[in-house]
Formats: C-alpha cells, structure tokens, sequence
C-alpha cells in the first residue's frame, strides 16, 4: 500500500500528539489578537479602501489582522519551545524557532510599513532579505549534497554552506511575493495556507515517526501547528464579507515561513523537498501564471492587476465564494500529490515533479488565464 509506511516505528505518534497544545495555544492567542487589530486598526484608520480597480470591496476594512496571526504564530512557537526545553538538542532547536520567530517578526513588520505608507517594491525586496538573513544566522539552510551525490560530484560543507545562501534568498524572497499575490479574496490566502500548512505538518510528521532528524523533527511539527492555529484564529473574520483583512502584513509573514518550511525540509532525501515545494503549488501557479501573462502582454512586471487566476475565474461569473471553494480544493489536489511524492522513490518523484509543472502549464494556457484584456488588465495606480 502506497501510505502504508506513512508512520514509522522509531517515534511513537504519541510523541507528535504531545505538541497539540502548540496548535490549540496559537489559536486562541491569534483569535483574541485578530479581535483586538480589528478594533485598534478601525480606532486609528488604518484601513483598506477601495479603489474599483484591484480593491473592489465596497466598503474601507481594516487591517492589521497580519499582526493577529503573528501573534498566534510567536506565542505557539515559545511554547512549542518550552515543551522542549529537557530536550538534549534544545539550544540547537530553540535556535532555529527563535529564527523562525524573528524573521516571521521582521517580514510582518516591513507589511505593516507597507498598509500604512506604501513602501516601493525595493524596500519590500530588502526588508524580505533581511528576514532570510535571520534564518541563516540562525543555521537554517537547505542540505545541498544530498543533490549531488548521487551524481558523483563531491561537495564540501563550506561549498555547500555558500550556495545554500542565494538558495535561502530566492524561497525567502519567492514564497514571500507569491502568497502576497494570492491575497486577493476573503478568505483566500489563510484558507490556502491552512491547507498549505496541514499537509506540510503531514510530511513533518511522517518525517518525525521515522526519526529523520534530532533537531529538524520537532522544529518542523512545531512551527507547522503554530501557524494553522494562528491563521485559524484569524480566518472566522477573513471570511466573505471580511471584517479584517490580513493585509501586506500577514501575506509576508506567511509567505516567509513557508520559505522557512521548505527549506526546514531540504534536510535529507531530496524527494521530501520537492514534495514540499509541490504542495506549495497554487501559490507557485498564480504567481508563475501573473509573471508570464504581464510578460507575454508587454506589462508591467511588478506593477498589480485584476488578471490573477482567482480574478479570472470572478470575471467569467463564477461567485466569490465557489471561486475560493475552487481555489481551496486546487491547494489540497497540490497538497495531497505531494504526500503521495514523499512515499515514492526520488527518480519516480522527479517524474511526477514534472509532469506536475507540464500539466499545470498546459492548463493555464488550455484555459486562456494567459490573457490580458479588458478589467484583466486593469492597473493599479501609483
């Protein structure tokens, strides 16, 4: 059977189920936070209005629920730290949550410049930087022999140390704008990350049953549970008609740590990442989708529009709330072939990593999302 060996036998499942509580704190914490934001955010106007081009809800809304889910996130991941505190690798673990933390920290805080003042695409690029920054001084960086081995070629570790920083740089910087991008909906951006993020905490824990890493296990399991806790906190007043909106805040705060989980799982068989990185694939697929549309059409590369693959779906009469419906289940169909990829062999991986690029490219075009025409290719104004 295909999942049979989904569990291992060199942790007890109890021993992943002993961090519950992370989820249940981050929760809680990131719905009485995103409360709070709602009521500050309205307090001092800091709000989103409309503008009948990309911002088309009727009335302004406020942000800050970025701020929310963060809180959710810092205060699951502390205690997921305390849980671990007897443990033999807790300073190399506490480490990398505190990484994780801080550089969660710095990309929210460079959104919230950006709801407030609307910072240029530079300064976004170089406050992103600085949260990959963190994560590297923290030690956190993909395991790049594992690559190359099979192919005979040699790789010290200070080779290997230096390339895995531009390596950090581009997921950092990628996923960041990517989720950025999808937040586009009520409801859109957290529903995708919480499908997002469960099926990565799936990978983490089949990864943790089979003992894979002292450190890496319990890093992932935990950072895993403490955002689905804080973007569930959050969603309840993100759903159609929203009541707050994450804002540039939380879709870099989010983006950013499923960088950091990505990376986290680049740590052994090269076959666990590129699971991750496929069940990061709606995000992958707007994002990819946008740049070769605004490419293709002789636009602005940077510069928004109406022509994401969720807005294409609105102009073309399908409701709100089933084009997100939509969106949900492509993200659990990208979700769940990567679970299936991390039972299989790597070169048969590699086949499906392939032909999982092939067939999501031929949709776009079979679909006509490549198109620019009409309110598609309405621009923002500066």
């Amino acid at each position: 059977m295909l999942l049979g060996a989904f569990i291992g036998d060199r942790r007890p499942l109890s021993w992943v189920l002993d961090f519950w509580p992370v989820l249940a704190v981050a929760f809680v914490t990131g719905l009485a936070a995103t409360a709070l934001c709602k009521r500050v955010a309205l307090k001092l106007g800091i709000v989103d209005k409309p503008d009948n081009l990309v911002k088309t809800h009727k009335e302004p809304v406020a942000y800050l629920g970025g701020v929310g889910i963060l809180t959710g996130l810092l205060t699951g991941v502390l205690f997921g730290a305390y849980l671990m505190r007897e443990e033999v690798y807790f300073g190399e673990i506490f480490r990398w949550l505190l990484g994780v933390a801080a550089g969660g920290t710095i990309a929210c805080a460079i959104g919230i410049i950006d709801d407030v003042v609307d910072i240029k695409p530079w300064q976004k690029i170089a406050g992103q930087s600085m949260a990959a920054l963190l994560i590297l001084a923290a030690g956190i960086r993909p395991v790049l022999h594992y690559f190359t081995d099979p192919l005979g070629i040699s790789m010290s570790p200070q080779v290997e140390a230096v390339l895995g920083i531009p390596v950090v740089f581009i997921f950092v910087l990628g996923a960041t704008n990517s989720l950025n991008l999808l937040d586009g909906l009520d409801g859109l951006c957290a529903g995708v990350t919480a499908i997002i993020t469960l099926a990565m905490l799936g990978l983490a824990i089949h990864l943790a049953t089979w003992g894979s890493s002292d450190k890496g296990d319990s890093v992932r399991v935990i950072v895993c549970l403490a955002l689905v806790g804080g973007v569930l906190g959050f969603l309840p007043f993100n759903r159609h008609p929203a009541k707050i909106f994450m804002g540039d805040a939380g879709s870099m705060l989010l983006g950013f740590v499923m960088a950091t989980l990505m990376i986290l799982f680049a740590e052994g068989i090269p076959r666990w990442w590129m699971a991750s990185i496929v069940v990061f694939g709606l995000p992958i697929l707007d994002t990819g989708t946008a740049m070769a549309r605004r490419l293709l059409n002789h636009r602005p590369v940077f510069k928004s529009d109406r022509g994401h693959i969720y807005d294409q779906m609105i102009d073309r009469g399908i409701p709100l709330r089933k084009t997100v419906a939509i969106c949900y289940a492509l993200a659990a169909g990208y979700a769940a072939i990567g679970l299936v990829m991390s039972q299989i062999r790597t070169r048969y991986a590699l086949v499906v990593y392939v032909a999982v690029i092939a067939l999501s490219g031929i949709f776009v075009w079979r679909k006509g999302y490549l198109k620019m025409e009409g309110i598609r290719g309405a621009l923002r104004k500066q």
